[in-house]
């Protein structure tokens, strides 16, 4: 049964730092998907195109010197950011999915071959899923599939059954967008690493939650989206290491990623700007960079206490609901800022519908991750996901609607 109670509004210091709450009563809940913008990176782009609106690269003119300067500023922030020896390892992209596909064209292609083994976990986003399926399609390798048990964990019998000495890469997701599940990236590493193989990392959903190091997960290539992680849509990054990225072929040909053309052909400019064809987005670059100073000035401990205290009461209360059935791990601990959840009786879109009746915003559906779902015996879910700009005031609220679905459908 149902315990929680309206309390006087709870003040979270960071919550005016975000416009939207301003012009919205809406209770978001589906930072999953994307999160909202802070008013310093909004203006920060604002600034950029009032201020420094011009072509990075291309001009011999001042304002064409200050957008590449704040362009290259922006991969130096990420780059300290996510603690890569070089910013030539920085790669900009549009988003996760852009950078997947990048790795799977211009090193799978050129780097599997048949009789080679691809390792995907079964919760991966089809952005971590197709680029692989055409890999294996296209070099003949044979794509095999991680699993995990009930509550989202790999484990070690899973592990030892799956990873092989014809291993030659491993694409796994750093955190599960349907459990919330964290997986032992930097184990993986280590065991395809031993078959002198590559791991492929889809860092879009821990971004937010976890500081990120590359060389303490000791990957080698590691994808993640800007508008995920407070930043404007638009700006993807890829990490990989040097030594693949300069070994590597361009994923997309055209303007500014060249050295010199010829009429029979090309060479191609160094890293990173080989694999950044055509006019940057350097507007969102710079909100990037932005939204990366953000969090760090709150910093990653006082993220995850907040986080913590939201997911710890979420989780409590939603298990008190006899309806209500949580689909993973029943500890909070074991869900980064993800609850995946049905209700008796309704589909996940109704739930979804009736929530946003209360101005609530949750998803519902696939996910995106049509394997893990049919591997988990569920077609459909409803998703809610915090961030700590949310309070515990908000999560009530979602309560006391979540435990009305059923009635307002007619079953109670």
């Amino acid at each position: 049964m149902l315990t929680v109670q309206q309390r006087n509004k709870e003040v979270n210091q960071y919550q005016n730092d975000f416009p939207y709450r301003k012009n919205s009563s809406i209770i978001y809940l589906d930072n999953a998907a994307t999160t909202q913008k802070p008013d310093c990176v909004l203006r920060a782009v604002d600034k950029f195109y009032k201020e420094r609106n011009a072509n990075p690269f291309r001009g011999l003119y001042e304002l064409s010197y200050e957008a590449t300067k704040a362009y290259e500023t922006a991969r130096k922030v990420v780059q300290k950011f996510i603690g890569a020896p070089s910013e030539k390892e920085i790669i900009f992209t549009r988003n996760t999915t852009e950078s997947l596909n990048l790795v799977a064209y211009s090193y799978g292609l050129s780097h599997l071959r048949k009789g080679d083994e691809i390792v995907v976990s079964i919760m991966e986003h089809h952005s971590n899923l197709l680029p692989w399926q055409m890999v294996a399609r296209q070099t003949g390798a044979k794509l095999r599939f991680l699993e995990c048990d009930s509550d989202g964990i790999i484990t070690e019998e899973n592990i030892a059954r799956t990873i092989t000495r014809k291993t030659k890469l491993i694409a796994i997701t750093q955190v599960s967008n349907v459990l919330g599940r964290v997986n032992p990236i930097r184990q993986l590493a280590q065991l395809v690493h031993r078959n002198e193989g590559v791991i492929v990392v889809d860092a879009a959903q821990s971004i937010l939650h976890h500081s990120l190091n590359v060389e303490l997960l000791d990957s080698d290539f590691i994808a993640f989206s800007g508008h995920k992680m407070l930043a404007p849509m638009g700006i993807g990054v890829l990490y990989g290491r040097q030594y693949l990225l300069e070994e590597m072929p361009p994923f997309l040909r055209g303007g500014e990623m060249i050295e010199r053309v010829t009429r029979t052909g090309a060479t191609f400019a160094e890293l990173p700007h080989k694999f950044e064809a055509g006019t940057v987005n350097a507007a969102d670059a710079v909100g990037l960079a932005e939204a990366i100073r953000y969090l760090q000035n709150i910093g990653y401990p006082k993220i995850n206490l907040l986080e913590t205290k939201l997911m710890n009461h979420l989780m409590k209360e939603m298990k008190s609901l006899d309806e209500v059935h949580i689909i993973g791990a029943a500890d909070p601990s074991e869900h980064c800022g993800i609850v995946t959840f049905t209700v008796d009786g309704v589909h996940p879109h109704d739930v979804a519908s009736i929530l946003n009746e209360d101005q609530i915003a949750v998803r519902a559906g696939h996910h995106c991750a049509q394997p893990l779902l049919d591997y988990l015996g569920v077609p459909s879910t409803v998703r809610a996901s915090i961030c700590f700009y949310n309070s515990i005031e908000e999560i009530d609220r979602f309560l006391i609607s979540l435990s009305q679905v059923r009635r307002k459908m007619g079953y109670e």
